[in-house]
């Protein structure tokens, strides 16, 4: 009889092409779940002179800070990894290196969104 083998996920190392696949799919989730509060914000603010000063109120709170940091990096990332999965669909920088090359661009510059959703959140 066999015995069963010791599988550790924190080891797996996977390609960065991998990642970026993963993190878009999260980023998906992030905005399903994101959009419904920002549409409750916007329908809030234009709701008078009243409903607009609870959205800044809101919008100004610390835990709504970092979910609107979280959403922006969310819909780079997923704008941005997604013109990538059509663009390869279409056999453009389907080949590995360029593969390769896209998934760190991307990964390097989804940072950004975030970066500056929160300089013009201060």
């Amino acid at each position: 009889m066999q015995r069963p083998v010791f599988f550790n996920v924190l080891q797996i190392q996977l390609p960065v092409g991998a990642i970026t696949s993963v993190t878009h799919r999260i980023s998906g989730i992030l905005l399903a779940i994101g959009v419904p509060f920002s549409i409750y914000l916007l329908d809030l603010s234009l709701d008078g002179p009243g409903g607009y000063q609870r959205a800044g109120e809101l919008l100004h709170s610390l835990p709504v800070r970092c979910l609107a940091i979280l959403f922006a990096w969310a819909l780079g990332h997923h704008l941005l990894a997604g013109v990538r999965h059509l663009l390869s669909d279409i056999d453009i920088g389907s080949s590995l290196p360029a593969a390769r090359r896209s998934a760190w661009i991307i990964n390097c510059t989804s940072p950004w969104f975030a970066v500056i959703a929160a300089v013009a959140l201060l």
